[in-house]
């Protein structure tokens, strides 16, 4: 078993940057949406997506950010400006709409997306501003999470032309329970089962698996189908950070629009503080993880293992396992 590091030596470099801050990237936000004719037109995305680049002439690595549950790309705005302005290009397919699609199907339309992006994107991005598809990184926040995972896993009938360079969940979820999961139903509750050679994180939200009040006790992240459950299975590179003292939609917009972004707010339960700092340490992790393992700097990701405090929201636990 490789060494699990919960707590580094106090000799270790202090944050080089400010990772939980916005950083120095000037970005804009695009939203392109999926025409009628889209069947017929082979540069149309397959799924409307809200893209967060760059504006700085440059190449840059790429972050495609899978939805929770029934949720809207957009909602993830103000976070996947905080990813963008430390020099990434995030992308948030839109993939479900009125009626949500089942598990398989949302696997297979993250599958065509992921395919769509190396001859569809550069053409809605700024002039001078380059993807780079050797560094791409596959995102999800709760079933989102479990959707990217099952991507990665090569769930998806359909091949993947682009190669996955490392995967991230965000308070992952695979279901209702252990005993009723949604499909492709990937967990094996067996240590690091998961067949991936590629660096993960987990990100975990401390009250996920604990419900809102009485009356709508459901946890959103239950115990069994969870973040630690996906950490679990993961196999070394790979780190798990838990936001112990905020819920499962506290990375979302402080004020999602329309009404699934009201029901979004209520639903799950919340943590008592800002969602900002909820955001920032979320971001902020993201941003370290794609430098370390992407650009090849891991100063702030060792940074923020050795002290968890350097972080806005409390880090509880904090593991790190390395290859």
């Amino acid at each position: 078993m490789a060494l699990v590091e919960k707590n580094m030596s106090s000799a270790q470099p202090a944050l080089t940057t400010s990772v939980f801050n916005l950083g120095n990237c000037p970005f804009k936000c695009i939203t392109e949406e999926t025409p009628l004719s889209s069947c017929f037109d082979s540069s149309a995305p397959p799924k409307p997506l809200f893209i967060v680049t760059p504006m700085v002439a440059g190449t840059y690595p790429l972050i495609l950010l899978h939805h929770g549950f029934y949720l809207r790309n957009y909602f993830y705005k103000e976070l996947l400006q905080h990813i963008a302005s430390h020099g990434f290009i995030a992308v948030a397919p839109q993939l479900c709409g009125v009626v949500p699609p089942c598990g398989p199907e949302e696997v297979e339309s993250g599958a065509k997306v992921i395919n769509w992006l190396p001859k569809g994107l550069q053409p809605l991005l700024p002039e001078n501003v380059v993807a780079d598809f050797t560094k791409f990184a596959l995102a999800g926040h709760s079933r989102g999470g479990k959707t990217a995972f099952a991507i990665a896993l090569g769930r998806a009938k359909t091949s993947l032309s682009l190669k996955i360079s490392l995967l991230i969940g965000i308070d992952p979820v695979a279901g209702a329970n252990r005993y009723c999961r949604t499909r492709p139903r990937i967990l094996t509750y067996s240590p690091q089962s998961f067949d991936l050679s590629i660096p993960v994180i987990v990100i975990g939200a401390g009250l996920g698996p604990e419900g809102k009040n009485a009356c709508m006790s459901k946890p959103c992240a239950p115990d069994g189908v969870n973040h630690k459950d996906f950490f679990y299975e993961c196999k070394p590179p790979c780190a798990h950070f838990v936001v112990k003292d905020y819920g499962h939609m506290d990375m979302l917009d402080d004020d999602p629009q329309g009404m699934v972004g009201a029901v979004s707010g209520c639903m799950c339960k919340n943590g008592t503080g800002p969602r900002e700092l909820m955001r920032k340490t979320v971001g902020g992790i993201v941003v370290a993880f794609l430098n370390a393992y992407l650009n090849g700097d891991d100063r702030d990701l060792v940074a923020i293992v050795g002290d968890p405090d350097s972080s806005p929201a409390k880090l509880e636990p904090v593991e790190f396992i390395r290859a």
